[in-house]
């Protein structure tokens, strides 16, 4: 009986190891992150998908297909993630701080897509930055980076 107790619980933590050693590809962690503020305030845009799409594309060098193939992935697992902690990690492992800053940027490009910032947006973009280990400094000069070319468009 012990045997197979210590069988399950061995199942069980190996199960979970394997779930930890499958890393989120960097692309599909941000193109999350970037669909959770276009889906923020429920309205989806044309501006708001072409400026994702091109973000995708000029950010990570991406084809078409492949930003096709990002976008699909993102959007199944931002509708059925909890959190943000398991995409933010990924960025924190990989990224250095001034491209952490960047990414936020360009989640504030997508908020200011559609020529309005609702609160929930806002929101959302901080939770991130604060899980980017970003200072409210750089939060607040991403916002402004953002703003300022929102308005040149």
């Amino acid at each position: 009986m012990f045997n197979k107790i210590n069988a399950f619980f061995n199942a069980l933590v190996a199960q979970e190891n394997d779930q930890d050693n499958q890393q989120l590809p960097i692309e599909i962690a941000c193109a999350v992150l970037l669909c959770e503020v276009m889906r923020a305030d429920s309205i989806f845009t044309e501006k708001e998908q072409n400026a994702l799409e091109i973000i995708l594309t000029k950010h990570f060098n991406l084809t078409v297909p492949e930003v096709t193939s990002v976008l699909e992935q993102a959007f199944e697992l931002s509708e059925n993630a909890s959190d943000f902690y398991q995409f933010t990690s990924t960025l924190n492992q990989h990224y250095s701080l001034d491209q952490r800053i960047k990414i936020v940027t360009l989640l504030w490009q997508v908020a200011y897509a559609d020529g309005e910032l609702a609160s929930i947006e806002e929101h959302i973009i901080r939770k991130i930055a604060d899980l980017l280990h970003l200072r409210h400094g750089e939060y607040i000069a991403t916002k402004i980076a953002a703003e300022q070319l929102a308005k040149r468009m």
